[in-house]
């Protein structure tokens, strides 16, 4: 998508702290960071969330969650992290770009909103 802003961020066009990519997947940190540990996970193929998921690109979800394991180890996240995807407006998405949240770094709140 041309004006994407993840789209851009993942081919390079605007920058970011990058902390893992890979053929499917572009990790990056969050410029407005909600735990010590925020990590934005994006697919890079365009999705704008998760309405659009079915069995033709539900492979990126899974290449995803493959990525979150491992950067979740990279990033000392031994304890546990929390992983949060907003969908639509209501749920909070602000980019459309289906993405997922790592949380962690610290004692999350059992509390979700």
């Amino acid at each position: 998508m041309n004006d994407c802003l993840f789209c851009k961020i993942i081919a390079g066009e605007i920058p970011s702290a990058k902390v893992y990519e890979d053929e499917y997947v572009y990790a990056f940190r969050d410029i407005n960071p909600q735990a010590p540990v925020h990590i934005l996970v994006c697919p890079k193929a365009h999705i704008a969330c998760a309405d659009e998921l079915d069995e033709s690109n539900s492979v990126h979800v899974a290449k995803c969650f493959e990525a979150i394991a491992k950067i979740a180890k990279a990033e000392g996240l031994d304890k546990g992290y929390r992983v949060v995807n907003n969908c639509g407006e209501d749920g909070g998405q602000t980019v459309m770009h289906l993405h997922f949240h790592i949380l962690g770094g610290l004692k999350l709140s059992d509390k979700m909103i």
